[in-house]
């Protein structure tokens, strides 16, 4: 094997691995929405949850990924452990879709496939034609990478050397550590099993000298995941370790199964005279039994991890992110469903304080006012925090879609912000009539109460319309309608403080006060209704209404 074939099997395998991380990367944007709902559909269900994790890295076609990504959800603590458990098993059964699909062997036509996708990338306008493109040149990009590294190693066929040394892998512990050291490498145990369908398909090696290969990958596929724990709280460290537990049990297994019987000449019957498919199909069968021994058993998995990473997580302030996590990141199909809901928590901790600083003027409770105090730090805190996720999310490739709301989401949490400085203004009104430099006569509370119903309404509706997963024209029409109504309010009780104010029925001071506080409300209106037709815009740039 000379220098050129080295370098052709060393392009073969960039290739493949750009071809690979071009293709899942297409897919997950395309399938971006969908994705999101099967996610947020998920149920405390465990063969619920392993169909959900199958589902996702057969799409991403990456378990390592996927395995990261529930990491991160355990760690927001959006997943529990029994979620996470049969994710990640469903996840091991995924990534052998990558490997089934190598095995069609497709490289005769990838260089039709690869140019149709580069023009769709570059010529088409439409970010679902270019979408389109990218997935296409990933795909041929894999076989013909594949084709490249298969081309390269023939010339090893003939060599005794490396026939020996692959001989040597037929020794269980060297072919178990093999595969454990490469895959903790690379990163990535689909490669690996694509590399060893490239050896296959060049007729170099059979499937007795790559079995143990196999096995030990799936334990190399674990530093990942151990790796993305590193920092994150115990409940997502077990989460690591049961992913590690699964393949080592798994791996244990099946290294005994293939020592005391026929197993590989089974699976060689399956596929005669094809190396290629034999690979994956000794991959699927590993991890399926795996999966459908250990799944009923995750329990016990559950509490031996929680025997191995002892204590328990410290409680969350509410000062922190709920459901938010760095490493959520690396799989953006995911992250602006997660920055919605942690805006929800933002916008529900602005509602509190609205109640609570109206209800401390009506109480004079100076209890509620150090609460609304408090809370504003929070969101203070929740939109730099949110800002700085949208910023980096921006910068990940995202669907349209998906880019919209992040575009409106810069909106609503300034205006979310703004309601919270609002109700601090009105803590300092509340502190006034609490300690009685300012009085609220009977009828100006009456007045102020009837504002602040209609301000509380239309403050549920601007968030309904926001968490409302298909908004419609009728839901902002009540929220104009609305917002129409609390303007003519407050200018009737402008003109009836100014009455008051020319019949000398009101103090300077009192008056201050009230001015202030219906400005308040008023502003508060106007920026929710901001909140709901920030939706509308993006709605209304998809197309949707």
């Amino acid at each position: 094997m000379n220098l050129d074939n080295v370098l052709m099997m060393l392009s073969g395998i960039s290739i493949f691995l750009l071809g690979m991380k071009l293709m899942s990367d297409g897919l997950e944007i395309a399938a971006g929405t969908k994705m999101k709902a099967i996610i947020e559909r998920l149920t405390k269900n465990t063969y619920m949850a392993a169909l959900v994790g199958l589902l996702v890295t057969a799409i991403i076609h990456s378990s390592a990924a996927t395995t990261v990504m529930v990491i991160g959800f355990v760690n927001a603590g959006v997943m529990e452990l029994t979620q996470a458990a049969g994710v990640i098993m469903g996840a091991n059964i995924g990534t052998t879709m990558t490997g089934l699909m190598v095995a069609m062997d497709l490289a005769k036509i990838s260089p039709i496939v690869i140019f149709v996708g580069v023009c769709l990338l570059f010529f088409m306008s439409k970010s679902k034609y270019k979408n389109m493109g990218q997935i296409m040149a990933g795909f041929g990009m894999l076989f013909f990478g594949l084709d490249m590294m298969s081309s390269s190693m023939e010339p090893l066929r003939g060599s005794k050397e490396f026939a020996s040394l692959m001989a040597s892998f037929k020794n269980p512990f060297l072919g178990l550590l093999a595969g454990m050291i490469i895959t903790a490498i690379i990163h990535s145990s689909t490669a690996i099993v694509g590399i060893l369908q490239s050896l296959g398909m060049a007729g170099i090696v059979d499937l007795r000298s790559v079995v143990f290969i196999i096995y030990g990958q799936n334990i190399g596929t674990c530093v990942t995941a151990l790796m993305a724990s590193a920092g994150t709280n115990k409940t997502a460290k077990r989460a690591a370790v049961i992913h590690l537990m699964f393949n080592v049990i798994g791996t244990a297994m099946f290294t005994v199964i293939t020592l005391t019987t026929p197993f590989t000449y089974w699976v060689e019957r399956l596929a005669q005279g094809n190396v290629s498919a034999q690979i994956p199909i000794v991959h699927l069968i590993f991890n399926t039994i795996t999966t459908a021994i250990l799944l009923p058993l995750n329990k016990y998995l559950i509490g031996i991890s929680y025997s191995m990473v002892k204590g328990e997580d410290e409680v969350k302030s509410k000062q922190s992110l709920l459901y938010l996590d760095d490493r959520i990141l690396t799989t953006p199909i995911v992250v602006v469903s997660q920055i919605l809901k942690e805006t929800e928590r933002m916008a529900d901790i602005a509602k509190s304080n609205f109640r609570d600083s109206m209800e401390s003027i009506f109480e004079k409770d100076t209890g509620r006012i150090n609460k609304v105090y408090e809370e504003e730090k929070t969101i203070d805190y929740l939109n730099s925090t949110i800002t700085e996720y949208l910023v980096k999310t921006n910068g990940l490739d995202i669907s349209d879609t998906d880019r919209r709301i992040v575009g409106s989401l810069f909106h609503v949490i300034s205006d979310i912000e703004r309601i919270g400085d609002y109700c601090e203004n009105i803590c300092e009104v509340s502190e006034l009539v609490s300690s009685g430099r300012a009085n609220l006569s009977e009828i100006v509370v009456v007045e102020i109460k009837e504002l602040r119903d209609m301000v509380e309404k239309i403050l549920d509706r601007a968030m309904f319309v926001f968490s409302s997963k298909e908004p419609n024209s009728e839901l902002f029409e009540a929220v104009s309608e609305l917002e129409d109504a609390i303007d003519e309010k407050t200018e009737t009780l402008k003109e009836n403080h100014l009455k008051r104010l020319n019949n000398n029925k009101c103090d300077a001071i009192s008056g201050t006060v009230f001015s202030d506080l219906i400005t308040s409300l008023e502003r508060i209106a106007d920026h929710a209704t901001n909140i709901a037709f920030s939706m509308k815009k993006r709605e209304l740039v998809s197309g949707r209404i």
